[in-house]
């Protein structure tokens, strides 16, 4: 069953890079007392991932966290390793929070999970945004396979 507003983010534990190399990330500890802006991509390195999707929350960053938004994060079912790079390839700085969710924890926990194995891809992650406030989710949008329509992070600033 896919999460929706009002439900708790799930508590897994997620991967992030660390100046130590890749390490653990509960969910709590991301979501717990903070209002976060939240966005899942198919891929790292993906077309529309790359060219709109990532790229509209670098660029309204500062304007997010004007309207209240203490942390920005992007979750992908990619190792932390790919994350990390393609963070430095789209200069993210630390505007977003690349999350990896190479087991697909998250992902299926939150019902998010779609089996892109006819393309070769396998299980990834349905394109969403959400905003969650104190772990609880607040707003939560989802795009169909293939469209970038109610994800953009100008949906979501709209909506704060």
């Amino acid at each position: 069953m896919t999460i929706k507003a009002g439900d708790k983010i799930p508590s897994v534990t997620l991967n992030i890079m660390t100046k130590d190399g890749p390490g653990g990330i509960s969910t709590d500890e991301i979501f717990k007392g903070k209002k976060v802006a939240v966005f899942g991509v198919p891929g790292a390195f993906t077309r529309t991932c790359s060219s709109k999707h990532l790229p509209g929350f670098v660029n309204n960053a500062a304007t997010l966290k004007k309207k209240g938004v203490d942390k920005i994060v992007c979750i992908s079912v990619n190792d932390a390793f790919v994350m990390d790079a393609w963070g430095k390839a789209q200069n993210v700085g630390d505007k977003v929070m690349m999350v990896a969710d190479g087991s697909a924890r998250f992902t299926k926990a939150a019902g998010l999970d779609v089996d892109m194995g006819d393309k070769g891809y396998g299980l990834r992650c349905r394109r969403f945004s959400m905003l969650v406030d104190d772990g609880v989710v607040k707003r939560l949008h989802i795009d169909e396979p293939g469209t970038f329509e109610k994800t953009a992070a100008e949906v979501l600033l709209g909506e704060l």
